[in-house]
């Protein structure tokens, strides 16, 4: 049992190697939103068999016992039965035993002790028609293709969560890579600025300018080391793996870089009605027409028959229950004071309401992707842009930080130049992420995430 507590314990503390690809097919599998989602699919499906069940026939068995703690009945009217003026001869055997039972019940105050009873039935019933019935195995299924389209949508949900999570993290440890690069070139320069005050050759100044930004530069690496970790705590969240495990990102910037195609994005095709939100839209249109039947039905007779057997396992002379028996019912509505009328027009005025649902999602989503198409190119274009930026911040840092060296330009210069080079950096880095959210939320109104 220890041996295999400490392989657990292994096994636990492994880390999790994880590229985009993989991550997402984990979250598929994990996530608890989605398992959640599947356990609706399920229960809608037991709900498919449960309406379809109520029109196949039902057997129902039943075990009744009664006792009358021997109860005494007496059935005489106060007769003796002396009165009765008969020619016996001319009855025969039966005549005679009739009118001795009708003697002992009319004119005998003997009591008849009531004995136990038990019997044992069982009854079978189909339903023959109903026009509710159907409609309701109709809407069942409808309900069924209702909760594997929001298990889709559920789905394409997590991947955007995890891929821009994915991404977040990603881009925020390149951006902790920039700054210790960064943090180091400053370190350095400072232990030179500190020999050369020493020489004479630097003021105090200029050492003291150096470690407020060397400084400056710790802060920031430790706030964005924090950060890391919350991002990697939200990951595993979503991904459905426990807060103590650890996750390695398996993918580089150079891969991100590499997944930016605007001339594929730009130019996928895209169908309204292949998209998730509009065909969920399409199904509560079916789902209110079915409902309308449902209520339409209601005005038609419903018809049941059904067979019981019943077997006497202890019983009376009296008892004069059938065996057997079989009939059918005919259910007739006539007259509800306007309970029915008023049931079909909600079930009318909200198919209206979910047809005029589905034509404002037909525009929602023709609206979305333009703007979604132009927020994609301008993020493209601005990534661009701050690239160029960032090369040019890279070579001005490096020309400034060569003439500082050489005693050409002062540390404050130096300074301003570190500065601009890790806004570029940042403004550079915060560029891809956005071109890459842009990226996945028309992927996801593509169904293409």
């Amino acid at each position: 049992m220890v041996l295999m507590a400490s392989s657990n314990l292994l096994a636990q503390e492994q880390p999790y190697l994880l590229t985009l690809d993989q991550a997402l097919d984990y979250a598929l599998q994990h996530n608890r939103t989605l398992l959640n989602a599947r356990d609706q699919v399920t229960s809608s499906k037991e709900r498919v068999k449960e309406t379809l069940a109520q029109g196949l026939p039902q057997i129902d068995g039943s075990l009744d016992f009664m006792t009358y703690f021997n109860y005494e009945m007496n059935f005489s009217f106060g007769g003796t039965g002396d009165e009765m003026d008969i020619d016996y001869s001319v009855l025969d055997a039966g005549d005679v035993e009739v009118l001795s039972a009708l003697g002992q019940m009319f004119g005998s105050s003997e009591p008849i002790i009531m004995d136990n009873q038990m019997s044992g039935k069982v009854q079978v019933s189909q339903l023959l028609f109903s026009g509710q019935y159907y409609a309701g195995v109709q809407t069942a299924k409808i309900a069924l293709r209702l909760a594997d389209e929001s298990l889709i949508m559920s789905e394409l949900e997590v991947k955007e969560m995890v891929t821009n999570t994915y991404y977040v993290t990603l881009l925020t440890e390149e951006t902790l890579r920039v700054i210790k690069e960064n943090l180091n070139n400053v370190n350095t320069i400072t232990e030179l600025t500190n020999n050369m005050y020493k020489a004479g050759l630097m003021e105090a100044t200029d050492v003291d300018q150096l470690k407020i930004t060397a400084s400056q530069l710790k802060n920031n690496q430790q706030s964005i080391e924090r950060s890391i970790q919350l991002n990697y705590n939200l990951l595993k969240f979503q991904l459905g793996i426990a807060p103590d495990a650890e996750i390695t990102l398996a993918d580089n910037l150079d891969w991100v870089l590499s997944s930016i195609n605007p001339q594929a994005v730009l130019l996928m095709d895209y169908d309204v009605t292949g998209n998730i939100n509009y065909r969920m839209a399409e199904s509560q249109v079916l789902l209110s027409k079915k409902q309308l039947d449902i209520q339409n039905w209601a005005y038609a007779p419903m018809v049941a028959g059904f067979y019981s057997y019943t077997k006497k396992i202890i019983t009376t002379g009296f008892d004069l229950t059938p065996e057997h028996l079989a009939g059918f019912n005919v259910s007739v509505p006539i007259f509800s004071s306007g309970m029915r009328r008023s049931r079909v027009s909600q079930a009318r005025i909200d198919l209206n309401i979910a047809e005029r649902d589905k034509e404002k999602m037909r525009e929602q989503l023709e609206t979305q992707k333009r703007q979604l198409l132009f927020n994609y190119q301008s993020a493209y274009e601005n990534f661009n842009t701050q690239k160029e930026s960032v090369d040019v911040a890279g070579r001005v840092l490096a020309s400034i930080t060569n003439k500082y060296r050489q005693g050409i330009v002062s540390s404050l210069d130096l300074t301003q130049a570190n500065t601009n080079y890790l806004n570029a950096e940042n403004s550079y880095l915060t560029s891809i992420l956005t071109l890459l959210q842009a990226q996945t939320a028309l992927q996801k109104l593509f169904s293409t995430i």
